[in-house]
């Protein structure tokens, strides 16, 4: 890879990773619901996931998609399902039982009825959600040239998790930051509500192509 391939992939990855999108929105509202601490196995499980698939997408399993195109759009429309299934999910919560998860980590009511995404679920979301597969294979198909290693590839895989967790965050500490604020269950129902609607919205740019 080239000086200016290396550049245009770094813009690229900041630049989507800072962006909204299916990650970054579910990031936000558990920042809300459990604070900064209790997201962090969430938010590295992002950062490490897409990076694996980086560069498993990297090794070829993009020739694959592109040999069966059925297969990608398969998983394109059960990650798009699952995420409205995620929307509503979000959009019912009780708001009280949010309110009490964002006020006191340790209250065990709020902990049995609500818990964070971990680490490992953050990590499989990635497989299904649809923008971490167009950023993927637009990584590969424009900056990495054909035939490329995992000497290569690997370090895109690295670059984008160290550009990928400070964008990632502010999501996260902004999310934190609105738990004072979001004490009132009318507030959170709406701020539920706007999440809901933004994992929606997210949705069309990538399955409209």
């Amino acid at each position: 890879m080239t000086l200016e391939q290396w550049w245009g992939a770094a813009l690229f990855m900041l630049v989507s990773s800072v962006t909204p999108g299916p990650n970054n929105t579910m990031l936000m509202a558990s920042g809300v619901h459990f604070g900064f601490r209790r997201t962090l196995a969430h938010l590295m499980g992002v950062q490490l996931g897409f990076g694996f698939m980086v560069v498993a997408v990297g090794l070829g399993l993009h020739t694959v998609l592109a040999q069966f195109p059925a297969f990608y759009d398969l998983v394109r429309f059960a990650g798009a399902a699952y995420m409205v299934w995620m929307a509503w999910s979000l959009a019912s919560a009780r708001p009280h039982v949010a309110v009490l998860a964002a006020l006191d980590d340790g209250l065990h009511s709020a902990q049995d009825e609500a818990k964070p995404l971990g680490f490992w679920g953050a990590v499989l979301f990635q497989w299904v959600n649809p923008k971490a597969w167009v950023m993927a294979v637009t990584i590969m198909s424009a900056y990495v040239p054909p035939g490329a290693g995992l000497l290569q590839i690997a370090p895109l895989g690295m670059l984008y998790v160290a550009l990928g967790f400070p964008c990632s965050s502010v999501w996260v500490g902004f999310g934190s930051a609105l738990r004072s604020y979001l004490q009132d269950p009318f507030r959170m129902r709406v701020f539920n509500c706007s999440m809901a609607a933004a994992l929606l919205l997210s949705l069309y740019p990538m399955l409209s192509g």
